[in-house]
């Protein structure tokens, strides 16, 4: 009989995981992690806990250690087939052990196995990772310690899904039976200007006049029921800096570990004569997630948008930011995947207004994520001639063959740049970033209560720029010292964001030395560099950070290495991997920690009793209508999730209604363009109903998406009624004050931009390009009475704007 005391998961099984306590150290721009979690067997029998659970996928795990009483025990690192036969060997004779292992489809999820856990007794296990923070639109420095696990989508065929897995429960996650303590030291040669969260902080805490340093932490009461993101800010962020970190004393030199290791951090800065141009060229393909998931709201409250209609929002504005001159296309996925039209097609006003239609009629009903074959079939579209391509992807991440779509990502960025956006909690960083990564391009993560819009057109902003190309990096070093790069080489730059450069330093190196680096580019056929000298000192207190980082990048880099075709026959690359994995004590997808408790005297006695420890994941519309849960094989052999999101076909789930934003949307556009939304019947004009069954109010259109719906592509509106309506006013009103000798679309056109100078300035990011066109159609027009225009409608809308601020 078991005793069902203590935590209890959603099916009364007893968890022995209690509570996970983090500890977070950012030192400028590099995060390390210690998680500790406290292990309780609560039971009459000797239990194997085993948790699959997600870490950030560019973390460098370096520790894995267990106490056990008084006695600590610290695992190392081995072959992974070799650290699962000395688990199972030591279970089976009744010895304690630990295992903690990567996946093999996915570098943002491991497996952690606590093996002979007898009855009455507790265990801590420590997990330690480094990491860097990644650079976001508004500069801030993004850490995120995820909690959530939503289950990853496996293609048919994949094998993700094998016949001889165990169940490792998911639970909602607000039924997550243990607590999370976390705690966060932030320190920087700038001052700390502030540190925001999607969780509740208590106050930020400085701990020296200077504010370079600083300690946060969560509010009292937090469950672990959700990611825990930090967006940390600096003062004068764009700074590039060196940091050099002596070798590990025990290593051998001329390795990796035992000579030093310099960090560059590289900050751009373009000639802002260039970057004040828009290319009026490029095809923009845009790949939007239709699986079920999507129809999850955005911050997992039942107030927000789902995630399906706040992307169609933000198509909306690319759709209408676009240059004149441009190509586009838009394709949809989930189990099967559909595009607007055949091939690319160039924008106007024609195919603007025919991809609305479409995109308004998009919904979350095409099944699970099956990103790989509509980018394979993106790819395989002849480029366009002097058209370069760019490719914007939105998922939510959950995504099952995430190292097939990186890899598809990394062989066509040659003629094709990649932006990513992660949509709500428990996307996988590892796909979002990784398509950046090697597709060229940026990553976005929208979270919490973030607006999709400003971060996404913070990408198309970069895409619009020209595209920097011939980068290359030299090293002017002291003569004795010679440099191995150990990063892959830069094949993007954008202004403001960081590029990060591994290199291992040997030879004679004077501590008074100095050493520098010059990356050159050519910008829009400008040749241009970035100077950065440093001391060859080597930072004081920086452990091995810099090292395992470094470590972790090569190893990231054979590891796709292996996977190219060719490399089946040959298992050289992987034992590089081995051999640099087992050498710098970081994880990689063939190894894995194994820790083995010989001193634990007599052999535990009894069976075993498997116990999963449940995962977070959220409450969304997936979870409602798929398998939602994770599977693992035994003692964590292959992780794989077997949530068959309806694979059946795009069809076998069809929702009896739509949600009362879809539905506002829809009746939106097609009032616009003149067709129907479905399923849906208003009455009294502010209730939907849906199969006569009452839906709550649906929320007010919003008027900027008013306003931006009703420009036309080239980028100017006309005086109709609806942009009336738009702007507050009647038709009458907006007619009579307008200047004799100017036309309706100029008059309405200037109107529209001081509106949005006058009202929406806090979403200027949002509608800034749009405004562009707009001030470029006017100039265009070289049409008189412009100032007149302004004055005039400046008094009609109750607004000060000045000419000079409109552009005109």
């Amino acid at each position: 009989m078991v005793n069902c005391c203590g935590l209890l998961t959603a099916q009364k099984e007893p968890v022995p995981l209690k509570s996970v306590d983090v500890e977070l150290e950012v030192r400028d721009h590099v995060a390390t992690v210690v998680s500790t979690l406290n292990y309780e067997n609560k039971e009459d029998k000797p239990l194997e806990a085993v948790f699959v659970f997600p870490l950030p996928g560019d973390a460098a795990v370096c520790h894995f250690s267990a106490k056990l009483r008084q006695t600590q025990i610290v695992a190392e690192v081995k072959e992974k087939q070799k650290a699962r036969e000395d688990y199972d060997d030591a279970l089976s004779s009744g010895q304690q052990a630990f295992l903690l292992e990567e996946s093999e489809q996915s570098p943002d999820i491991f497996s952690m196995s606590v093996g002979c856990l007898p009855p009455g007794e507790s265990a801590s296990i420590r997990l330690e990772y480094v990491t860097e923070l990644s650079v976001q639109a508004d500069d801030g420095l993004r850490f995120c310690l995820p909690a959530v696990l939503n289950p990853r989508y496996q293609p048919q065929g994949s094998g993700g899904s094998g016949s001889g897995n165990a169940q490792v429960t998911s639970t909602p996650a607000s039924l997550v039976p243990y607590t999370l303590t976390f705690s966060a030291q932030v320190s920087s040669p700038r001052p700390v200007s502030r540190i925001e969260s999607s969780c509740s902080l208590d106050p930020l805490q400085y701990l020296n006049s200077e504010q370079t340093k600083a300690t946060i932490k969560l509010a009292a009461g937090h469950k672990f029921d959700r990611d825990v993101e930090l967006l940390i800010y600096y003062k004068d962020a764009h700074q590039p800096t060196a940091v050099v970190e002596t070798g590990e004393a025990t290593a051998k030199l001329g390795t990796l570990m035992g000579d030093p290791v310099v960090m560059l951090s590289l900050y751009p800065e373009f000639p802002q004569a260039v970057m004040s141009s828009v290319a009026s060229c490029g095809e923009f393909v845009f790949l939007l997630d239709r699986s079920i998931s999507m129809g999850g709201r955005m911050n997992n409250s039942k107030t927000d948008q789902t995630r399906i209609s706040s992307a169609r929002d933000t198509l909306l504005l690319l759709l209408k930011s676009l240059p004149m001159g441009c190509y586009f296309n838009i394709y949809s996925f989930g189990s099967s995947y559909e595009h607007i039209f055949p091939k690319s097609v160039e924008y106007s006003q024609q195919t603007m207004e025919e991809a609305l239609k479409k995109v308004g009629e998009m919904e979350s009903n095409l099944g699970g994520t099956e990103i790989l074959r509509p980018l394979e079939h993106i790819y395989n579209q002849p480029c366009i001639q002097n058209q370069p391509r760019q490719v914007f992807v939105f998922t939510d991440g959950e995504v099952g063959n995430t190292k097939q779509v990186i890899d598809l990502a990394k062989k066509n960025s040659h003629a094709h740049r990649c932006f990513s956006f992660g949509i709500g909690e428990g996307a996988s960083s590892a796909l979002i970033n990784g398509l950046a990564k090697e597709g060229g391009g940026h990553a976005q993560f929208i979270t919490g209560t973030d607006r999709m819009q400003p971060k996404v057109m913070q990408s198309l902003r970069y895409a619009l720029q020209p595209a920097v190309v011939d980068i290359s990096v030299t090293w002017d070093m002291p003569k004795d010292v010679s440099v191995t790069v150990l990063s892959p080489p830069i094949t993007a730059l954008f202004q403001g964001q960081r590029s990060l450069v591994y290199a291992r330093l040997s030879g004679q190196i004077s501590e008074a030395a100095e050493g520098g680096v010059t990356v050159k580019y050519s910008l829009a056929g400008h040749p241009s560099q970035n100077q950065l000298q440093f001391s060859l000192k080597p930072a004081e207190n920086t452990g091995l950070t810099v090292h395992r980082l470094a470590a972790r990048t090569l190893i990231r880099c054979l590891e796709m290495e292996e996977r190219e075709p060719g490399q089946q026959q040959d298992d050289s690359v992987r034992k590089k991997v081995v051999e640099l994995s087992v050498q710098s004590g970081v994880s990689s997808a063939f190894t894995a920690f194994i820790a083995v408790n010989k001193d634990s005297g007599e052999a535990i006695q009894g069976p075993l009793v498997r116990r999963n420890v449940p995962t977070a994941r959220l409450n969304s519309l997936s979870m409602s209508n798929s398998l939602s849960s994770y599977s693992a094989e035994p003692h964590g052999r292959k992780i794989s999730e077997c949530c068959d999101l309806m694979s059946s076909g795009p069809d076998s789930v069809e929702r009896d209604g739509m949600d009362p934003a879809e539905s506002t949307w829809k009746s939106f556009i097609g009032g616009l363009f003149g067709f129907k939304a479905k399923k849906t019947v208003k009455l009294s004009g502010t209730r939907p109903f849906d199969s006569g069954e009452c839906r709550p109010c649906q929320p007010p259109i919003d008027p900027l998406l008013q306003v931006v719906s009703l420009q036309k592509a080239s980028g100017c509106w006309d005086l109709a009624p609806a942009l009336a309506t738009a702007l507050g006013k009647t038709s009458e009103e907006m007619e009579k004050p307008k200047p004799a000798s100017v036309n309706q679309e100029v008059w309405a056109t200037i109107l529209s931009l001081i509106w949005l100078h006058g009202f929406k300035m806090d979403s200027q990011e949002e509608w800034e390009l749009l405004a562009v066109k707009a001030v470029s159609w006017v100039r265009a027009q070289n049409s008189p009475c412009v100032n007149e225009c302004v004055e005039a409608g400046n008094a009609l809308l109750g607004c000060k704007v000045q000419k000079d601020a409109l552009g005109l």
